[in-house]
Parts: C-alpha cells; structure tokens; sequence
C-alpha cells in the first residue's frame, strides 16, 4: 500500500521543484515536510519516492539548458574527431565538467555507509544549513565578483564540481549552496558562479537520479502518487531556475542566508521538542 497519497506528492513535488536548485538544501525541506505530515521519513517507499519526484526536477534543468547542453556536447564530439575544434572553449568545458564529477563520484561510492547512516542525521541537517549560511555570506561578502562565465578555467570546474562533496557528506549544505560559493568565492560574478552550478550539478544529479530510479520504482509507492510528484516537482523546478537566474543578476544572496539560518533554527527547535525525530 502506498504510504504517501496524491496530495501529499503535490506538497512534496512543489518543496522539491522549490528547493532542489536554490541554495536552501531540498533534503532539508523535505525531511521538515514529511515529518510535519507525519509521513515516515524513514519508510524505504518514502525514501524511493523522494528519489523519483528527484527525477522530475533533473529532467527541469536538462530542458531549460536543453540548447547550452546541445551545443557543449556537440563541441565535445567535434573535438573528439577534428583538432582545431578543440581550442574552443565549449570543448574544452566539456572535459572540465566530466573531470570535475569524478571526485564527488569517488566519494559516493566510497563514504555511501556514512552517507546513508549517521550523516542522515537531521542533526547534521540543521547545523549544515547554518554552517553553509556563514560560508554562503562570506563568498557573497568577499568575493570579488569581476568574472565572467567566459572566464571559467579548468580549477575553477574542478574547485566547483568539488565542492559537490561537502553537500554529499552534509546534506544540510546544499549542493548549489556549496558551488554557488565556490564560485564566489573564486570571484566569479553572481550570473557566472550560479550557472556554473548548474552545468556542475548535471552529469552528478542524472547519474544519482538514473542509479536510484530501478530501486525507487519497485519501492511500493503508488503509480499515480510518483506520477504527480514527478510532474508537479519539473514544472516548479523549471520555474524556480528560471526565477533563480533572474534574481542572481540583481541582487546577492543575504536571503537566502537569512532564510537558510532561520530553517536550521526551526529545525534544531522542532528536533529538541521531539517534533520530528533526528
């Protein structure tokens, strides 16, 4: 019997539309979510479901940057075959990507008992969404921001693609929180350091996403519950990256950092009251 019925695969499709691309940590949100539904987090067809509506977010990202992939993959394939095309940047960005998912890669495999075990931990969650928050205002503080997206190199990729790993290990980061400030932090401007988190977050999230689905889909959740979360959780997906980019060329991120360390609080809070379990 499904444990999640349809209207709460549209509450949890629109937190994982929302939350997965900006830097406020979906796991967080949907772990909050869940338990004030009292949905049980641990249940394995929850887990599988989470990883399916995860689908519907991904397949968000590949369509909006559906003519950015085309033309980085073609250039990749050019190069392959014909070496003046790869002096071109996109060529060469595409190698970038691909050496900058092997790390986070490694460390999945490697540290997966530590990730599924006590790093779950909503503990760990909520003082990750603050530690991230003071990281976040750092990079949006300091960082230089005269760099452009043309500007990339090849340790910018890796640096960013790296730091995967920290969201990996400490949900509670957030994976675009942690390239967002990389980025910063390597005074790439707010634009360039936000799309750079993107295109890092492709090869690693479809993989994650592809390896979860055969599991998630035997997990005894409803067809029409996965359905509904997967579609609701694309379209505010496509949406939120849409309004993302948008609000990054005009404003920094204090926001998101306020609004990051006011969760965490919320979440320490209904840890200690006993409201959710850790």
């Amino acid at each position: 019997m499904s444990v999640i019925n349809v209207g709460q695969s549209i509450v949890l499709g629109i937190v994982e539309g929302l939350t997965e691309f900006l830097p406020v940590s979906s796991t967080g949100h949907l772990k909050i979510v869940e338990g004030l539904m009292d949905v049980p987090v641990d249940d394995k067809g929850v887990v599988g479901f989470t990883a399916v509506i995860q689908v519907g977010a991904i397949a968000a990202v590949l369509v909006y940057f559906f003519s950015d992939i085309v033309r980085i993959v073609g250039a990749w394939f050019k190069g392959l075959v014909n070496k003046e095309e790869r002096y071109h940047h996109d060529y060469k960005f595409a190698w970038w990507v691909i050496f900058a998912t092997i790390p986070v890669v490694i460390v999945g495999v490697a540290a997966k008992p530590l990730i599924e075990g006590p790093l779950a931990s909503l503990w760990v969650v909520a003082g990750s969404l603050i530690v991230g928050s003071i990281v976040m205002w750092l990079a949006d503080r300091f960082g230089r921001n005269k760099r452009g997206e043309d500007d990339t190199g090849f340790w910018d990729a890796m640096l960013v693609g790296s730091s995967q790993i920290l969201a990996l290990l400490f949900p509670g980061f957030s994976r675009a929180g942690a390239t967002i400030s990389t980025g910063l932090l390597l005074n790439l401007d707010r634009l360039a350091a936000t799309r750079l988190s993107f295109f890092m977050g492709i090869p690693a999230l479809t993989g994650a996403g592809l390896y979860e689905l055969p599991g998630a889909l035997g997990s005894g959740e409803g067809a029409l519950p996965l359905a509904v979360g997967t579609a609701v959780s694309f379209v505010v997906a496509y949406a939120s990256i849409a309004w993302l980019l948008r609000f990054v060329a005009r404003h920094t991120f204090t926001a998101f950092v306020v609004y990051r360390v006011a969760v965490g609080l919320l979440l320490f809070g209904l840890l200690g009251a006993g409201t959710l379990n850790g």
